[in-house]
């Protein structure tokens, strides 16, 4: 596509042209705390402790424009407001600092429109950032479809607008993290040091059987293409290959923890499924390389992921605004089993390290 024809579609753009937070409607003690009232103060023994959340979205009216999308069309009953909603509704739930990412609804974009998409969305977020350093850093996004161009868009990102990181999807339309055509851009997310947030967009493939009652495509289209996502991750070596990569998955990464043992049985039983790619430890081992978000639902299911992954790969994840989960911070005060450290450890020390935020 033409240059004429990006400037001719950013002209004709709504003019929704900040960040739009999709989600939904704020509590009248919400908008009291935008009014004056106070940040809620997260203590774990007595000490106040920094909440960081790693999995929270936001939109960019102006980017939706260039691909033929709406705002209004974004999941979430209501468009939230900028700036003093979205901080209240954190103040009410004890979140401190947000990291914000774009779900990537660009991978089948040409390059050039995919090019522009990430240049506004980028720019937008290090300026919304910027306003509220206190508040909020961002992931930066990247159009995988081009591996090239993404590793050109994530130095930019974290060297150039002061970016965490990269948000991506869990698949690029239809190619696996794992083909050595993204090698590239994992070995520069190595190299530089930052965290890459997987958030799953459902499992495409799938979608005729997610048709019914339930939202099937999300509730558990998404978890499985992260187990997906993930399991190539390992089984192909690409883990091994960039030992030192920071890959942190939303909503507890999927299934893959909850039934991890099966993989490490997986080519024993069926030896003549071995491609040949050596691993350098048991699958399982994998799981506590990586980083996972502590969005799920019950206290069992809390102590299960942090037996199977450990406590310190853990971080908050709220979906904020998408009501999955607004009581995240109360999860991991309340439930059992866990020492001092480890609360204070996943509710923002785990990720002001990855992040690069001071506590």
């Amino acid at each position: 596509m033409s240059n004429r024809i990006i400037t001719e579609r950013r002209t004709s753009a709504t003019s929704e042209d900040g960040i739009i937070f999709t989600g939904c409607g704020v509590s009248n003690e919400a908008h009291a705390h935008a009014a004056g009232g106070r940040r809620r103060q997260v203590l774990v023994a007595g000490k106040r402790v920094k909440t960081i959340d790693v999995h929270a979205h936001c939109v960019i009216g102006e980017a939706l424009a260039l691909l033929g999308m709406k705002v209004e069309d974004q999941r979430g009953p209501g468009i939230g407001e900028v700036g003093s909603r979205r901080i209240a509704e954190m103040d009410e739930q004890g979140i401190d600092m947000e990291a914000l990412s774009i779900n990537p609804t660009w991978y089948k974009a040409e390059r050039d429109v995919a090019a522009e998409v990430i240049r506004i969305q980028n720019d937008k977020l290090a300026e919304y950032c910027a306003t509220y350093p206190d508040r909020f850093v961002a992931f930066a996004s990247v159009a995988l479809q081009f591996p090239d161009l993404a590793v050109e868009q994530l130095v930019h990102g974290v060297k150039k607008l002061g970016l965490r990181g990269a948000a991506v999807g869990a698949s690029v339309a239809g190619s696996e993290f794992s083909d050595p055509k993204f090698h590239p851009f994992w070995a520069k997310a190595e190299e530089l040091g930052v965290l890459i947030f997987i958030h799953p967009q459902s499992t495409p493939q799938l979608e005729p059987r997610f048709k019914g009652n339930g939202w099937l495509s999300n509730t558990i289209g998404n978890p499985l293409d992260t187990t997906i996502a993930l399991s190539h991750l390992i089984f192909e070596g690409t883990l091994d290959r960039f030992p030192g990569l920071k890959v942190c998955s939303a909503h507890g990464g999927g299934y893959l923890p909850s039934y991890a043992p099966r993989s490490d049985q997986s080519l024993r039983v069926a030896p003549e499924m071995d491609t040949g790619v050596k691993l350098k430890k048991k699958p399982t081992e994998y799981l506590r390389d990586m980083y996972f978000d502590t969005l799920v639902f019950t206290d069992e299911a809390l102590r299960h992921l942090a037996a199977e992954v450990g406590s310190d790969r853990l971080v908050i994840g709220t979906d904020h605004p998408i009501p999955w989960q607004s009581h995240s911070v109360d999860h991991i005060l309340n439930a059992p089993g866990f020492s001092d450290d480890e609360r204070r450890a996943m509710l923002g020390e785990t990720a002001a390290k990855l992040l690069g935020i001071k506590l």
